[in-house]
């Protein structure tokens, strides 16, 4: 014990020698400890993460949120499967691609589906021979790994709709016992709707970089195809307009209205004529949004656009495709671009966006369309358009439709970071044509607003999911998504 005591006490006296005799000893001694240590640099977070930590501070609910929705008309059940695998099950050789604008045969399923898989783009078919599709329907829902799903627009929103337990959903369309079976039990489907059998549509997903031949696919999408005659003739419309009056809805979402160009020119143009009588009848105090798919008819769009449909709703929602063939129907901006190449340009969208307000909506105060809200999504960001002084929110709504893109894709409920990228430009204008101002994307603060004359832009990137599980219905939820977040500005509101 003595001979430690003893011990200690040199040691004391020997540093306290040291110390007496060169002061600063201890100080360079500690600066030569932290010096030999490893130096760590704070590691910055990552683009996306700052993101979506921003998504979260930045989206807030609406002052006024809605109470009852109610969503129509189109309702099917989806059968998703590999196209690739499908269409080799189906002995089809793989060759050139070709777009249809309605198919007959195998050979035209296999060439329109070639002709967008080489593009990664989305695209929807009506199935014109009856006897081939059920053959193919029947091999597809026997194909190994096929799932079935609730499908179509309308009842895809409802499901999303659904998914927040304070509102109360109202469905209308053909709905069978197995789309019925699926439905969220808070989904009100009136009696009406209720049919002995299920509509069936047939979704060919393909993953990216996934080869078939010499057609090598750029990014994941789908391609889809249906025999539908209940959903192509919009035959639940006019049962839709009829519950309204009861249900007494705060929001009206319509969707289908692409169904009905497979069915031919004689039917759609009675058809449309009777569902702007029947949306005219929806009270001038309840907006509408009209959800759009895809479609190749331009005689149709441009009905629908021009003089019938779209001058008669609040809101739109709508991807790339169908913004460039509405711009080519109305022979708008850039209608001369076969095809984006690549992400769209954010100005060239832009232009289009401002076009449909200005020209089929309420941009110019003198109009009496009601046409006041785009809601224009696409795989890499987001843009919502909107007339001053008739909807508010508009930036948490965007940025809600961009944040659910992220999550979804990755079949996840909150957006993981490790899976997702940013494939947006960080710089970008306001317009493909002078005069036009350059924008700059901040990840701490990602929603970017501009205007142009009397319409706002508020532009979302979306982090894209790197191995997305399932692109179905993606648009669906991103436009129900925003309108969750969306509410209309105080002011009255014109009669439809």
């Amino acid at each position: 014990m003595w001979r430690k005591a003893a011990l200690v006490a040199l040691m004391a006296i020997t540093l306290g020698y040291f110390y007496r005799t060169n002061p600063e000893l201890p100080e360079r001694m500690l600066q030569f400890v932290t010096q030999s240590l490893p130096q760590y640099e704070p590691i910055a977070p990552s683009l996306e993460e700052t993101i979506a930590r921003a998504w979260d501070v930045l989206i807030t609910a609406p002052t006024k949120q809605w109470g009852r929705v109610a969503v129509g008309v189109n309702a099917c059940i989806d059968v998703v499967v590999s196209g690739v695998g499908l269409l080799q099950a189906l002995a089809v050789d793989p060759g050139s691609g070709r777009d249809h604008d309605v198919l007959h045969s195998k050979e035209d399923l296999k060439e329109t589906f070639i002709h967008f898989m080489e593009k990664g783009a989305a695209a929807e078919r009506f199935f014109a021979n009856s006897e081939v599709f059920q053959s193919i329907a029947r091999a597809a829902a026997e194909y190994p790994g096929a799932q079935l799903y609730v499908g179509g627009n309308a009842a895809l929103i409802g499901q999303k709709f659904a998914s927040y337990p304070e509102l109360v959903v109202l469905l209308c369309g053909p709905v069978g016992p197995k789309l019925h079976e699926l439905l969220d039990e808070q989904i009100v489907v009136p009696p009406e709707s209720l049919q002995e059998t299920d509509e069936y549509h047939l979704i060919l997903e393909y993953k990216a970089g996934e080869q078939w031949g010499l057609t090598r696919a750029p990014q994941a999408n789908r391609f889809i195809f249906s025999h539908d005659v209940s959903n192509g003739e919009m035959s639940a419309l006019e049962t839709f307009v009829a519950s309204l009056e009861e249900f007494q809805p705060g929001l009206v979402v319509l969707s289908g209205l692409h169904m009905m160009e497979g069915m031919g020119r004689e039917l759609w143009e009675d058809r449309l004529k009777e569902a702007v009588v029947a949306i005219s009848d929806v009270r001038n105090e309840v907006p509408i949004h009209l959800e759009l798919a895809s479609m190749t008819d331009k005689d149709y769009m441009s009905s629908i656009m021009k003089e019938q449909v779209m001058p008669i709703v609040n809101s739109i929602g709508l991807n790339e495709q169908e913004l460039l063939f509405l711009s080519q129907a109305g022979g708008g901006p850039h209608s001369d671009l076969p095809a984006w190449d690549g992400i769209p340009n954010v100005g060239r969208v832009t232009d289009i966006l401002l076009w449909i307000l200005e020209q089929h909506g309420r941009a110019d105060p003198e109009s009496e369309a009601d046409l006041t809200r785009i809601h224009f999504h696409t795989l890499a960001y987001h843009i919502l358009a909107t007339v001053d002084g008739h909807w508010a929110n508009q930036g948490a709504a965007v940025a809600a439709g961009a944040r659910v893109a992220s999550s979804q894709a990755c079949g996840l409920q909150a957006v993981d970071v490790s899976k997702v990228v940013l494939k947006m430009p960080q710089r970008f204008y306001s317009s493909f044509s002078e005069p036009r101002e350059s924008l700059v994307l901040e990840a701490s603060s990602p929603v970017t607003v501009w205007s142009r004359r009397n319409v706002s832009f508020h532009l979302s990137p979306v982090l894209v999911c790197k191995r997305p599980l399932r692109t179905v219905g993606l648009g669906d939820t991103i436009s129900a998504e925003g309108l969750m977040y969306s509410e209309l500005a105080s002011q009255p509101q014109s009669e439809h």
